[in-house]
């Protein structure tokens, strides 16, 4: 089981964002293999993707269709043994955020093993 404290837990999700904002495809990999253990998986509404590589194609897709846009992080982030939860914005900088979310993740030895997304709020 990980415990992780509030330091720890803070710096995963920091790492999560910086994944999602991410543009470059080499960089990306590098944080995702830093951050995702090798048989994670991510599922929210609209995607899902297994493995390393389909979670990186799911960050370019978000890329390709909001260009500009960044991720952010809604308040604290909250850990209780192997799982995770946090929320987050998406919007361009400067501007209020269009979409946001809530994710709870998996862990395994400090690590995302699986990742689910929920949609809380999204333009008409």
């Amino acid at each position: 089981m990980t415990n992780l404290n509030n330091e720890q837990t803070s710096k995963l999700v920091d790492l999560y964002i910086a994944v999602w904002n991410e543009p470059d495809a080499a960089r990306r990999a590098g944080l995702i293999d830093e951050l995702w253990t090798a048989d994670a998986s991510y599922r929210d509404p609209l995607m899902q993707g297994e493995g390393h590589a389909a979670i990186s194609q799911l960050v370019a897709a978000v890329h390709e269709r909001f260009p500009g846009f960044r991720f952010s992080r809604i308040g604290a982030a909250d850990s209780h043994g192997d799982h995770l939860r946090f929320s987050w914005a998406l919007g361009l900088d400067g501007e209020e955020a269009m979409i946001k979310g809530t994710d709870y993740a998996v862990l395994e030895g400090g690590r995302l093993r699986s990742m689910t997304g929920f949609l809380d709020q999204v333009p008409a």
